[in-house]
This record gives structure tokens, sequence and C-alpha cells, in this order.
């Protein structure tokens, strides 16, 4: 069983975190993050740490407190550092640049793909076949790189396509051509 929830979050210089019922306001040098938890769960700020306690050992109030503390830790994270994301695009013709606000991909389509940066988002293109998907909030930045990754998803045949920095994707054998 997870015990992750008894684990205190450590609180970095520079970032304040204030509770008020069951929201959580973070704010640190990055920006400010807020997170509705369960009532169940009380939150309270000791010192540079913060502490989560559950009402009952129930099977919901278990998971939820170790889903409280989760979010409140991936608060913290993002109000300091931030979350990046790369992806890779693969394949002949396939480029990625960036005009103004907007991600420009050319993905084998008969015209170009474009997608403008969410609120709390930012893309970079450092060559033409990486992207760096940046944010506080790690739930943003995931769904906005998957929703990059959805336009062209890696195929196994030849491997073209978006896929994450470190994603192996599984290659098949193709036709062999045997005479009948």
């Amino acid at each position: 069983m997870s015990r992750i929830g008894n684990k205190p979050v450590e609180l970095p210089a520079g970032v304040e975190v204030k509770v008020d019922g069951n929201v959580v306001t973070v704010k640190g040098p990055q920006g400010e993050l807020s997170q509705e938890i369960s009532d169940k769960i009380t939150v309270t700020v000791e010192g540079n740490e913060i502490i989560l306690k559950r009402a009952s050992d129930d099977r919901t109030d278990r998971s939820q407190h170790g889903l409280a503390r989760a979010l409140v830790d991936n608060m913290v994270v993002g109000v300091t550092k931030g979350y990046e994301k790369k992806l890779l695009v693969q394949g002949v013709g396939y480029k990625v640049e960036k005009k103004g606000n907007t991600l420009v991909m050319n993905l084998g389509y008969s015209h170009p793909v474009e997608m403008e940066d969410p609120e709390g988002i930012t893309t970079e293109t450092p060559d033409a076949t990486t992207v760096l998907v940046k944010g506080i909030d790690k739930a943003l930045v995931g769904n906005y790189a998957a929703k990059i990754r959805q336009w062209r998803k890696p195929e196994p045949y030849k491997g073209k396509g978006i896929r994450y920095d470190g994603e192996i994707v599984r290659r098949k054998e193709g036709k062999t051509g045997a005479k009948a």
C-alpha cells in the first residue's frame, strides 16, 4: 500500500502557501497555482513543510490523501522550477516552426496545422524537428503535449510521427513479398 500521503511536502525558499477551506493556493517565483482538494483532507503549513492529514482510514479517504499530496507537491514544483515536455517530429518533410504565439506544423497533410498556445503554456522550437512545451501546471503541459502528438502519432512501420523524447516506438516488419 502506498504511504505517499503521509510524507510532508517541503517548501523551498520564496514559496508561499495559503489554505482557504479546501482550496490550496501556492505562490512562487514562476507564478501562482490553486487547487481544490477533497474536504476529507486537512492541510496545515508548519514551518517549511505542508502536512496533509485524512479524516479516516476508509479506502476513498486513503486514495484522496495520496492524490492531494501529489497535487500539492506538483504545484510547489511548478511554481519553483516549472514543467517541460519535449516532442520530436520524425518523417520526411515533417517540420515545426513558431510564428508569434502560434505553432505551425507541416505533417504531411495538404495544409499546415496551426495551434495557438493556450494561456499559461509556451512552446519553443529550437530546431525544425523539436517542440518544447513549457508551463507551471503539470496537467496543462502534459495535456497540450498530448494534443500536439495527436496530430501524427508515431506509426510502427517507418517510425514517422510525433513522439515524446525518450519514447520507444515498437517497430514492425513490413510485407515480405513472398510469392504464392
